[in-house]
């Protein structure tokens, strides 16, 4: 962990986020008149997706006509008696 003054975390940003994204550092902490004030540390990995598309196959049916209850849904949505 290293602790670096609020003037070199602004001039030196790149770098000091290289060091905590290639694991050289854990964290830094940035103080602002000797005082610590944030931390800057990696962010977790995002888990990679490997499949997305037909996520939901055979889980429904589709209608022969989807549009068949059009105004029922209106009715419902719109507040209208039927």
């Amino acid at each position: 962990m290293s602790v670096v003054n609020m003037l070199e975390a602004k001039s030196s940003l790149s770098r000091l986020v290289d060091d905590v994204e290639s694991g050289r550092e854990t964290e830094i902490i940035i103080a602002r008149s000797g005082r610590p004030a944030a931390r800057l540390v990696p962010l977790a990995k995002a888990p990679v997706i490997t499949r997305r598309i037909g996520v939901a196959k055979g889980k429904f049916t589709l209608p022969e006509s989807i549009d068949a209850h059009n105004d029922e849904i209106l009715a419902a949505f719109s507040g209208a008696a039927q």
